[in-house]
């Protein structure tokens, strides 16, 4: 129970924080640039600290930027840092897909362990293994696809309908029960988190390597208390998304004052702001449809998620909507007095 209750305060700080977030958005395309290029180096680092590599960051963002090896350091280490980099590119490519899909996650082994093994890489392992520390067994190799695609599907029914942190820690919990690769699970497994909090408009969660003991302890618990698991994540979470918090207030809050100034003084200049076709569409369908969610508005509209996130910041500006409640239970107004 008190898990449980640790787990909704840590759900509320965590859509706290991401509203906070929400208001630097859209960011410039500079901005965005630097920031992905920033969690790619972070993530790859952190993520195969892990398991064991010994490139340090600074090392890391020289071998998947600038293309270098690392004197002394083992030839593997490399590969799987150029292998992760690019398998967290591909995140990104999928993060507006409609859906999830097997062939997805096959995709993201495949990239991150081309170089490593070829023959194995994307591809389910044909041998029993054993997870050592672990008394528990993994999926036996005869379970595994089915098991899978029962895992894509149970995603694609919840996406919507868990929160955030939920749905991210239960896809990685899942799937490293599973286990289906020969090698990479761990890697494969918080690519596909962070995945499924982007494409809930979440920011990515770092692990860091000194975090490594209470992340195994917490994953094998999670064997019989799934909430323990959870409430790592949710503070891993938290604590990234505070982490580019004060980034961005690093920035002077600058981030989207060009947008919101240039919509502000044509509200001051002309005293109303000539609505466009699009934000026509995106105000009716919130006028039609007040609880909504981005996705949902996306379908109805025809317009993609970022779009619609740009749009109804723009009406939040100018003040023709405001979100009554929580991002996940409340709902829109329109101001029908403009």
């Amino acid at each position: 129970m008190q898990e449980i209750e640790t787990l909704s305060y840590k759900y509320q700080k965590a859509d706290e924080n991401n509203r906070l977030l929400s208001a630097y958005r859209p960011l410039p395309p500079e901005t965005l640039k630097s920031l992905r290029e920033y969690y790619r180096v972070g993530l790859t680092y952190t993520s195969n600290a892990l398991e064991g590599n010994s490139l340090t960051e600074s090392e890391t963002k020289v071998v998947i930027e600038d293309g270098l090896t690392i004197e002394g350091k083992p030839l593997r280490d490399h590969y799987e840092a150029v292998g992760h980099a690019k398998a967290y590119d591909y995140i990104h490519q999928i993060t507006e897909k409609q859906h999830l899909s097997e062939d997805d996650i096959l995709t993201l082994h495949r990239l991150f362990y081309q170089q490593l093994d070829a023959e194995k890489a994307g591809r389910y392992r044909q041998v029993k293994v054993y997870i050592s520390g672990s008394r528990y067994a993994v999926t036996a190799v005869s379970k595994i696809a089915a098991e899978m695609q029962k895992l894509v599907a149970w995603y694609n029914k919840h996406e919507k309908l868990l929160h955030p942190i939920e749905l991210a820690a239960t896809l990685h919990r899942r799937f490293v029960f599973i286990h289906p690769f020969i090698d990479g699970n761990g890697r494969v497994a918080r690519l596909l988190m962070n995945l499924a909090l982007m494409r809930c408009s979440y920011t990515i969660a770092i692990v860091p390597a000194i975090l490594r003991h209470e992340y195994i302890y917490s994953l094998e618990t999670a064997h019989t208390r799934p909430e323990v698991f959870t409430n790592f994540i949710a503070d891993r979470v938290i604590a990234t998304q505070s982490d580019l918090i004060r980034l961005m207030k690093e920035e002077d809050d600058t981030v989207n004052d060009t947008v919101n100034d240039t919509v502000n003084d044509t509200v001051k200049q002309n005293g109303i702001h000539s609505l466009s076709k699009t934000e026509l569409a995106v105000l009716n369908a919130i006028e039609s449809s007040p609880t909504a969610s981005y996705e949902q508005l996306a379908e109805l509209c025809h317009l993609s998620r970022p779009t619609i996130a740009r749009t109804i910041k723009t009406l939040q500006t100018i003040g023709r909507i405001r979100r009554i409640g929580s991002d996940k239970t409340g709902h829109w107004e329109v101001d029908k007095a403009m």
